[in-house]
């Protein structure tokens, strides 16, 4: 049965939800202000969720909540008011990793969908039908399957049982994201949402017997990052998840910017769209995705398990950093006398070249021509963050429209 895949977009904040909902999501998973494993995410207040799932489903796009925790019994009671709560705002699935809140949420919500998130470690066809029992009806793959495991998984469980996979986005050293290494080095839980992220640090080794000298791990004279992945990326193969019987394409990022959002969404839709309206569309296209989907702030890129297991090639050895080539300064709120409004998120200039970064799959070159700060006071640049300011451009924008700023390539 050839199936259509769902986009899955993550979003951050209310501004970042609006921007996945217009370039090109399906659906829209969220954190609210407690349960979910991004706790150092703005997240979602109660009223900014219901705006959210308001705006969304205008839109025909659905709203999943996090509640993934691997709750103590501390937290079981606050679980029961949360989703009291839930119940009345009404978002289309949680995602819960769980076993405990699961039973809280079937019987608080019954009437919203529960999904079982990848944290409950899902390798196999019994355990999703182990879930399918229990009422869940969709499981999120474990990021450790090959593709012909998916494709085994789906042929031994029911049609309704739908499979979510993450095919893009930053990679965890640990299994599943079950990770022990930030509440070992700083007592703050990765299990529950406070994940202070020690994969991406630099490491040495010190050998017992002669303390203070450090010997390298791997040769580089800037160091080692022995746990930094590489981030996934599946733009150039999605027929094959497609063909896998995959659901739903997930794409990893609850703190990332409106522009690493709208950059991820615009350049997977379109390929899932070409693809589904004929193949060599999708072939024909594929510089183009690959082109966009580096304008993204990432950390090179791999295919993870599909293909089998990572060699050292999946890792970076040097650096910690990622690779931008575009700076995000603002997303069009409204546009006002010509001019348009934006809260600024880094520093441009009048008489700067700018783009204009559109839905549907447009980037349109401007000129900054003026900049007007809110008391109508004209301003040469603007260097203050989240400044709300009125921009004259060369060129037309829309609302939600993504303004950003190409960087120099290092010479």
């Amino acid at each position: 049965m050839a199936r259509h895949p769902e986009l899955l977009i993550p979003a951050s904040s209310l501004e970042v939800l609006k921007t996945a909902v217009v370039f090109g999501a399906d659906a829209v998973y969220i954190g609210g202000e407690a349960f979910g494993l991004r706790a150092k995410a703005k997240n979602f207040s109660k009223e900014d969720m219901m705006e959210g799932i308001r705006f969304a489903h205008e839109h025909d796009v659905k709203v999943y909540v996090t509640a993934n925790i691997l709750a103590h019994n501390y937290d079981l009671e606050g679980v029961r008011e949360y989703f009291k709560e839930l119940k009345e705002i009404k978002p289309d699935a949680l995602i819960i990793a769980d076993p405990g809140v699961f039973e809280i949420a079937k019987e608080v919500c019954p009437e919203i969908e529960r999904h079982v998130s990848t944290q409950t470690n899902n390798t196999n066809y019994a355990t999703y039908m182990f879930w399918y029992r229990q009422g869940a009806s969709r499981v999120v793959s474990a990021r450790e399957l090959s593709m012909r495991e998916i494709k085994e998984i789906r042929a031994h469980i029911p049609d309704d049982l739908e499979i979510e996979t993450f095919v893009h986005g930053a990679m965890c050293i640990s299994y599943s994201g079950r990770c022990l290494l930030s509440n070992f080095f700083t007592g703050r839980d990765a299990n529950h949402g406070a994940c202070t992220h020690p994969c991406r640090w630099k490491y040495s080794v010190v050998e017992e017997t002669r303390p203070g000298e450090y010997m390298p791990v791997y040769e580089n004279e800037r160091g080692t990052y022995i746990f930094n992945s590489k981030d996934l990326c599946m733009i150039e193969h999605i027929p094959e998840l497609i063909d896998a019987g995959i659901d739903s394409f997930k794409i990893e990022g609850r703190m990332k910017t409106a522009l690493y959002v709208a950059t991820v969404a615009r350049t997977y839709r379109k390929a899932i769209d070409d693809y589904q309206k004929d193949p060599e569309l999708y072939r024909k296209n594929m510089p183009w995705y690959l082109d966009q989907i580096s304008n993204c702030t990432y950390r090179q890129f791999t295919t993870g398990f599909f293909f089998g297991k990572p060699s050292e090639e999946a890792q970076i050895y040097d650096s910690n950093t990622y690779i931008r080539e575009y700076t995000y300064l603002g997303i069009t709120e409204e546009i006002k006398d010509g001019m348009v409004k934006i809260e600024q998120r880094n520093k441009f200039s009048v008489g700067e070249t700018i783009e204009i970064m559109k839905p549907n799959g447009d980037n349109v070159e401007v000129q900054v021509k003026r900049i007007v700060n809110e008391e109508g006071e004209e301003q040469e640049s603007a260097p203050h963050p989240k400044q709300v300011l009125y921009v004259e451009l060369s060129g037309r924008a829309d609302k939600y429209d993504i303004l950003r700023r190409k960087e120099e390539a290092d010479e």
